[in-house]
């Protein structure tokens, strides 16, 4: 077996045995399944208190066996025996779990393929550097490419709840079988459980008729804390001070869903540091509802450790299933979804979606420097493609520039590349320069990575409590830095963002630099600190908007 390092860091979190490196399952576990497979005249089950004691028994021949947790009996039963309509029922025993049963059967030679295979996908050579599935620890950059088929056998370990969960805890693992989701639904019922829980069903229903064949990437996304060459460090407060570039644009959207935009960008995962969050528990806000409608997504959550500050997880290629309704407590599965992405040279759909984690309640401490660098800097790692900031380095390499320059390197090339082409003016925008310099010297992006901006909305606020203006403002910052061309940004119908828009457009007008927007907004922050100032970023910025408040407080009925 290749990549026998990336082997075994996942081997433990596995419910495989290995014996001359060579994947299996205990026998008493291939009985049960291929029993499961054959339908339920053979197995007997056909109910969800029955599939509750099959888990139970196939759990207990494995050589780390757990109890599940309490009360997840009674939710499988309660789902698939109460909730279900019977033809549904039917259909899920019938044919689903049969299905579920061979993609389980598969695991070991689908696991075998993909570790002969890893360090080149597709086969052809594209992609050489290692992408076995693996623990990509924390401050580790790495990739890791899985098929949708082996996600599917993946996933159905999780409803199976085969995992080992010993040590999980321990190395910042978060939960990857669904027990504990069908527990809560038991515990205190809720009909946003239900329906979370009707997102995976159907992704089961889907796959087990018609199994995709593409392939989703998990990236681990690090802004070094030390020096390392070619690579973009963890910036200083003095960086984005100091930083020249011009700010991207800035689109505002009223209503609508980051994931419904119809841009090649990121989509902005709203994240908890440990990926998915309370997917497989009881939460059901941005991100948890995200992952229930692109099911594949929690497949990360099986070898990714919770993300440090100066870190981001990047997924391209999972593939939407659900459509949904409402929010939190209104949730509710609508659905089917066929998901129309072009694929990309490497069979992932053109969906990438970051996940970047914000500061949880931080209440005043949020407008302190450090903090505002920490949120700033996670998002700008989540934003930025290191790959471009290598090209920089070389050729401030090439050219003898140094780290003893007071101004950013990419702010230098952006300044360089200006200087030296012929025509260009003060009013040609960034991307206009990067095409025109990637003519003259190949040193700059692809059309199509140049294209990709960003799609977000109230990162960090919500139930994590973050300023509003604030947080808008700092993910305007990071995607200017990282060189994305937009940002398109969904207010979800939040008051305290409605003069987003018209601020923003008055800053572009002025044409501020990323340093001078960074430096007002730390100033704003410094009198909120002090008690200098009680008014919002945005009042506080443009007086005028102040004064259209207090003609609104005098007249109601004012626009």
């Amino acid at each position: 077996m290749e990549s026998r390092e990336d082997f075994q860091s996942i081997l433990p979190y596995l419910p495989l045995l290995v014996r001359s490196s060579s994947l299996f399952w205990p026998s008493r576990v291939v009985e049960a399944l291929k029993a499961l497979a054959r339908g339920p005249h053979h197995s007997r089950v056909d109910s969800g208190e029955v599939l509750s004691v099959a888990i139970s028994d196939i759990r207990s021949s494995l050589p780390q066996f757990e109890p599940l947790a309490p009360f997840a009996p009674d939710g499988y039963a309660l789902f698939f025996d109460e909730l279900m309509s019977r033809a549904e029922a039917a259909k899920w025993f019938g044919e689903v779990v049969p299905a579920m049963a061979n993609m389980l059967l598969k695991l070991p030679s689908l696991l075998e393929s993909h570790y002969q295979g890893a360090d080149d996908p597709l086969g052809e050579g594209i992609y050489s550097v290692g992408t076995a599935l693996h623990l990509l620890s924390s401050q580790e950059v790495g990739i890791v490419f899985l098929s949708q088929e082996l996600i599917g056998a993946l996933l159905a370990c999780s409803f199976f709840c085969l995992f080992p969960v010993t040590n999980r805890g321990a190395n910042y693992l978060p939960t990857i079988n669904f027990d504990e989701l069908f527990a809560s639904l038991y515990e205190s019922y809720s009909e946003n459980q239900e329906h979370k829980i009707k997102c995976i069903v159907h992704y089961f229903e889907r796959i087990s008729s018609c199994m995709p064949v593409g392939f989703v990437s998990f990236e681990r996304k690090v802004l070094p804390l030390d020096h390392r060459p070619l690579c973009m460090s963890y910036p200083e407060a003095d960086f984005w001070s100091k930083s020249l570039l011009p700010l991207c644009r800035f689109e505002v959207h009223g209503s609508g869903l980051i994931e419904d935009q119809p841009n090649d960008a990121l989509e902005v995962d709203f994240a908890n540091k440990y990926i998915g969050g309370g997917t497989l528990n009881r939460g059901c806000v941005q991100e948890e509802i995200r992952f229930m409608v692109n099911p594949e997504l929690i497949a990360g959550m099986l070898f990714l450790p919770s993300m440090a500050d100066n870190e981001a997880i990047e997924i391209v290629g999972a593939e939407r299933f659900s459509n949904y309704i409402g929010y939190a407590s209104s949730f509710r599965y609508s659905g089917d979804h066929v998901d129309k992405r072009d694929v990309d040279v490497f069979g992932r759909r053109k969906t990438r979606i970051v996940a970047i984690d914000a500061l949880s309640w931080p209440g005043m401490k949020q407008y302190k420097l450090g903090f505002l660098l920490r949120e700033t800097n996670k998002a700008f790692c989540g934003f930025i493609d290191q790959s471009k900031y290598c090209q920089y380095e070389r050729v401030f390499q090439d050219k003898g520039l140094d780290d003893r320059d007071d101004i950013s390197r990419n702010d230098l090339l952006f300044r360089e590349a200006s200087s030296t082409i012929v025509g260009t003016n003060e009013e040609t925008s960034l991307n206009e320069v990067l095409r025109i310099s990637d003519e003259k010297t190949s040193m700059c992006l692809d059309n199509e990575d140049s294209s990709i901006g960003v799609v977000t909305g109230n990162w960090g606020c919500g139930a994590f409590g973050g300023d509003p203006e604030l947080k808008s403002i700092i993910q305007w910052l990071a995607a200017s830095q990282a060189l994305r061309p937009f940002i398109s940004y969904y207010k979800f119908g939040i008051k305290e963002l409605q003069y987003l828009d018209q601020v923003t457009q008055w800053i572009l007008l002025h044409k501020w630099t990323v340093g001078d927007l960074w430096n007002i907004m730390v100033e704003y922050s410094s009198q909120r600190l002090k008690g200098e100032t009680k008014l919002g970023f945005f009042i506080w910025l443009l007086p005028s908007l102040t004064s259209h408040e207090a003609r609104k407080s005098d007249s109601p009925n004012t626009p």
